[in-house]
């Protein structure tokens, strides 16, 4: 079973991309006796005791939830949306989102929806435009909105969900599944690992700004130079409209182990590494052959001189809404390969994946 106090807290914390703040301070103080760092974008390092010599295996897990940004305000106080990270279209009106102002308190505001009342028949066949979609946060006009709720352009809003997990089923509900369950197996693995005798240096890197182009892992990645990474993501799940047979995201089925995606092709030294060391441990697993989509391993296996990265993903049903679902069991399979694979390692097995020139 995962730490559940530590996946809710870091699941409720507020941070879309470029606003982490908040997530930073949580995992910095979920980290125990690491050594923890801070760089200017807010990219979080946390090391083991680290020994001269031996090879630096980089964890990876990004903060940044998918959210928006307020570009502006209408004369009767509704707020004009920028996207921060992919969202579509029709998943977005009807639901709450929360916003901090600059005084520090958190405004609740709606997503616009038209009433039916209202619509033509060919207005409620169209497709949605981001355009036509604002949040309302229960004002009438620009001042009501700007002078007592202080709310502004340049403002961050996220969805308003609070995580919940139900033992009977041992699912976990909650918002930014996609990667906050990485972040709190990264927690995990380095907490598990910290009396570990281990026979490599590592470091977790906690990056920002996935969600608008992988940007904060281009600095972790270029920052710690590794021989070897391994990111922990909450993957996409494609279970409730796939084919049992073709589901490779499916709940319950085990950690997916990602061979490629629309931003890498896997080290397949490193893959096959992976499930044997899965197959030897029985850790339940699934592969995951994507057309699309892309993690941090996108940046991060493109670092200074190449680096073997591998993918481990916790299935997430509805990624990028409001809501997701993941299985504890899918959570505990990612975090029990990452501490088998990181025991597992040696300065020899290290050069072959990845050879000194």
């Amino acid at each position: 079973m995962p730490n559940l106090e530590n996946c809710e807290k870091i699941s409720n914390a507020f941070g879309p991309s470029g606003y982490e703040h908040e997530v930073s301070d949580l995992v910095t103080s979920l980290l125990g006796d690491c050594s923890v760092r801070r760089d200017g974008m807010q990219n979080v390092y946390a090391s083991l005791p680290q020994n001269s010599g031996k090879p630096l295996v980089m964890l990876d897990a990004h903060l940044d939830e998918v959210g928006f940004m307020i570009q502006s305000i209408t004369a009767n106080g509704l707020l004009k949306l920028v996207p921060l990270g992919g969202w579509v279209e029709h998943n977005i009106p009807a639901h709450t989102f929360l916003i901090r102002n600059n005084r520090g308190e958190t405004i609740r505001a709606i997503s616009t929806s038209k009433p039916p009342h209202f619509m033509s028949a060919a207005e409620k066949s169209a497709p949605l435009s981001l355009d036509n979609i604002f949040l309302d946060a229960g004002v009438c006009s620009y001042e009501d909105a700007t002078v007592l709720l202080g709310l502004e352009p340049g403002l961050v809003a996220v969805p308003d969900v609070q995580f919940s997990y139900c033992e009977k089923t041992g699912i976990m509900l909650g918002k930014a599944f996609d990667c906050r369950l990485g972040c709190a197996g990264l927690v995990e693995v380095m907490n598990r690992l910290k009396n570990a005798d281990l026979n490599i240096d590592l470091t977790a890197a906690f990056s920002t700004q996935e969600e608008v182009g992988l940007r904060g892992a281009k600095i972790t990645a270029e920052r710690l130079r590794p021989r070897l990474a391994i990111c922990l993501e909450g993957t996409p799940a494609d279970d409730t409209f796939t084919a049992p047979a073709q589901a490779q995201g499916a709940l319950k089925k085990g950690v997916q182990i990602r061979y490629r995606d629309g931003s890498m092709v896997a080290h397949p030294g490193f893959v096959a590494l992976a499930r044997s060391i899965a197959q030897q441990n029985n850790i339940p697993h699934q592969m995951a052959v994507r057309t699309s989509g892309g993690t941090n391993g996108g940046s991060i296996h493109l670092a200074p001189g190449g680096v073997p990265t591998l993918v481990l993903g916790i299935p997430v049903r509805y990624a990028h809404t409001h809501y997701g679902y993941s299985a504890a069991a899918d959570m505990d399979a990612a975090v029990e390969l990452a501490c088998s694979i990181l025991q597992a390692l040696t300065p020899e097995l290290v050069d072959k994946l990845n050879p000194e020139i």
